[in-house]
């Protein structure tokens, strides 16, 4: 069944956060959350970014101020639903960025937006995201059968469950059908083959996260005719968290080169 479609107006959309709209941008970074992430993860990039970089943070359905929209379980429709918001938002150069299962989004949205309007990123930045044809070497965790076991298996994984969330019935009954939602959305994506972006490709990593070891990183390069760049920094699969002024340095010297 299709799922219910946000429809869009020339004007503000339920699909982007921008806190600092000014008349100078030159280029937007639109960044898409991990799972059960929102579009706060993103909510200070703005003070360590260039004045003339705009970022857009994507609001996904169903969280923070979506949070009675039914989220997403379907990559073609994520994407079909956000286009139209993000059109009148191209008109000017754009770069993508995802962390974990952003990562899986921004590819596929661009190359929906090459194949709906001929437009490529200045780069696409994936993070903590093996490359998307690459198998998941984990058993599906989306329809565990008790939310304490799938909790209990992504706190063995990757190590970033709230302790509130074991404790309080009533936040799991509101947050565990979103990060069940999101992984159904990733664990039941498949990847279609086709021709490879023209834009810069560049990873970045936690030097100890297993999730995304450098050999699935580096696999990313498979999807562009153009550069490839790796970085790996401190930490795990969030490593983000206590190194955004590191990566963002990184992306601001990406996106100066297009810009000089």
């Amino acid at each position: 069944m299709t799922q219910e479609r946000v429809s869009s107006s020339s004007g503000a959309t339920p699909w982007l956060r921008i806190r600092q709209p000014n008349s100078n941008i030159r280029l937007r970074l639109f960044c898409f959350p991990y799972a059960g992430g929102a579009a706060s993860i993103y909510r200070t990039w703005h003070q360590h970014l260039p004045t003339y970089i705009q970022v857009c943070a994507v609001q996904l359905p169903g969280r923070e101020n979506r949070i009675r929209e039914r989220p997403f379980t379907k990559m073609g429709e994520l994407v079909q639903a956000l286009m139209p918001s993000l059109l009148p938002y191209l008109d000017k150069p754009f770069a993508l960025f995802g962390h974990s299962m952003g990562s899986v989004i921004v590819y596929e949205l661009a190359q929906q937006v090459r194949q709906q309007t001929g437009q490529t990123p200045t780069h696409l930045f994936v993070s903590a995201r093996r490359a998307p044809f690459l198998p998941n070497p984990e058993a599906p965790i989306h329809a565990l059968p008790t939310d304490e076991l799938f909790l209990a298996e992504l706190q063995r994984r990757y190590n970033n469950v709230p302790a509130a969330l074991f404790q309080d019935a009533e936040l799991r009954d509101l947050f565990v059908p979103l990060l069940r939602a999101d992984f159904k959305l990733v664990e039941r994506y498949q990847y279609k083959k086709t021709t490879p972006l023209s834009c810069p490709i560049v990873a970045f990593g936690g030097e100890s996260d297993g999730y995304a070891t450098r050999p699935e990183l580096m696999a990313w390069q498979e999807l562009t005719h153009d550069k490839y760049a790796l970085h790996l920094l401190p930490g795990g699969h969030f490593y983000l968290n206590a190194h955004t002024q590191a990566l963002l340095t990184y992306i601001t010297e990406y996106l100066s080169i297009t810009h000089t």
